[in-house]
């Protein structure tokens, strides 16, 4: 019998904005070919989980009571604020794209991604990001994650979107074009719950 593989802390950030037409647009992206881990499958900015990510951003950081709850409930020694700090880090590297407002920085910072911010006289919302759920690969998969999922308001995405390699095809793409792209239950799932609360206007927590 093969050991179980044990699964890496991961997230993923669901970006959602109104499009040009009033249709909602999600930002979505092909994992390339010969990834070793869903190829050709198309999925958000989203990766593994780093100890940087432990770090402070430099921002302020008050993530919703609730959220911050949810985080801290799924068995993680990690803190809660790791995972949205890994979510906002990985839709910059892999989309050229910062999600916050106007802001500026209360300490120093010390990732690339902070920096940018820092530089584009942004500021991460942290209190506005909301936590959809997580989801664990199945024991059969010889490569496995733990994914958080969070949403956030396409809206407030800043910059040009620019692949660094990683994630193919990537676009704004309106929810009716969904369903001719290949993408797994999972992810099916949380574009669905994301797209309800964004409907709903659900305020995060």
């Amino acid at each position: 019998m093969s050991k179980i593989v044990k699964p890496v802390d991961a997230a993923g950030l669901v970006l959602i904005r109104a499009g040009s037409r009033g249709e909602p647009e999600i930002l979505l992206g092909r994992r390339h070919r010969k990834a070793g881990f869903l190829p050709d499958i198309y999925v958000v900015p989203g990766g593994r989980v780093d100890t940087a990510d432990h770090a402070p951003s430099g921002f302020a950081e008050s993530l919703n009571p609730a959220v911050s709850a949810a985080l801290q409930s799924g068995g993680s020694r990690r803190p809660a604020l790791a995972f949205p700090r890994a979510a906002l880090r990985e839709t910059h590297e892999e989309t050229g794209l910062l999600v916050g407002g106007s802001g500026t920085p209360i300490d120093s910072l010390k990732l690339d991604v902070w920096r940018a911010y820092g530089i584009a006289g942004l500021s991460p919302d942290f209190g506005a990001i909301d936590f959809i759920g997580r989801a664990i690969t199945p024991v059969t998969s010889h490569r496995r994650y733990n994914t958080r999922f969070f949403l956030a308001d396409g809206s407030r995405a800043v910059g040009s979107v620019s692949s660094n390699g990683e994630l193919e095809d990537l676009a704004w793409r309106p929810v009716s074009a969904l369903s001719g792209l290949t993408i797994v239950d999972v992810t099916e799932y949380v574009l669905k719950e994301a797209l309800r609360r964004w409907q709903a206007g659900s305020p995060a927590g």
